[in-house]
């Protein structure tokens, strides 16, 4: 498997397909970089070399009892980028990877960075704050944790064939296969891992990151996310980002890579063209 090692000794596996302009994907919470099939198999079929890898933690990669949180996760793809000598990148971000590559460019900068992509991303912050009033209760972060402790094969499997695909809405027609592949992934997480990567996705507060994106932005969101309220995200980032180009995608859910693969991976391939 092809993997590098950190500055603080963590291996992170990615994979690398295609060959041309590159493009690095950042998957979402408790996934791996198999969440991203879809929009790499297009982008690399199309002329791009796609460059996806799975979180400390999470997938194939390693899983250290210290060091989940926002912070080591973009040093962590700055190290992955530099390994490679990425350069010219689009990168993009779904879910808590929106939150990573948000603070990898906080950290450090946009000059291997050509394009940003932020899908049904977590920025600027989740959590609701006295400087953050219409951010999400608390509880429902601990409520995550708690159920996390308690079963977290359930609770995956829990957040699959409900909320995060919209299968729980009336009419929906549940996929079997986006269900077994979710808790698939989330069960290769470390259990460690992935119960500290709540706060990290819930309470970091990416306002500053986000203030220092100078290249476009695509930013694409689900009106219908019941995981990552799209008021409190993707119209607040639209805001800050300088040369944001926002799509909202009618009606659909948290995980649109999946249920609307088509329609995102036309999007990315034009973004990544134009």
């Amino acid at each position: 498997m092809s993997k590098i090692v950190t500055r603080d000794g963590v291996e992170i596996y990615y994979k690398d397909w295609g060959k041309g302009q590159p493009v690095v994907l950042s998957h979402g919470w408790p996934l791996s970089a198999d969440s991203w099939e879809s929009q790499a198999l297009h982008l690399a079929s199309n002329g791009f070399r796609v460059i996806a890898h799975d979180r400390r933690g999470h997938g194939r990669s390693s899983q250290p009892w210290d060091g989940n949180d926002m912070d080591h996760y973009a040093d962590d793809l700055a190290d992955l980028i530099e390994a490679l000598d990425l350069r010219d990148i689009f990168l993009v971000g779904f879910s808590t990877g929106g939150g990573e590559i948000t603070r990898y460019i906080g950290r450090h900068g946009t000059g291997r960075v050509a394009k940003a992509g932020l899908i049904s991303a977590v920025p600027p912050l989740m959590a609701r704050t006295e400087a953050n009033p219409e951010g999400l209760p608390i509880d429902v972060f601990d409520g995550l944790r708690a159920a996390s402790i308690a079963d977290r094969s359930k609770l995956y499997r829990d957040l699959a064939s409900g909320p995060f695909f919209g299968f729980n809405r009336p009419g929906a027609t549940a996929s079997q296969g986006m269900i077994d592949a979710f808790w698939l992934q989330g069960m290769m997480a470390g259990h460690k891992n992935a119960y500290d990567s709540i706060k990290a996705f819930s309470e970091t507060d990416f306002t500053e990151d986000l203030k220092k994106f100078d290249v476009p932005t695509l930013i694409v969101h689900g009106d219908d996310d019941q995981i990552v309220p799209i008021g409190r995200s993707a119209h607040a980032a639209a805001k800050l980002v300088a040369n944001a180009t926002l799509k909202v995608y009618p009606g659909a859910p948290h995980g649109l890579g999946d249920t609307h693969k088509q329609q995102l991976n036309d999007d990315l391939l034009a973004f990544a063209r134009g």
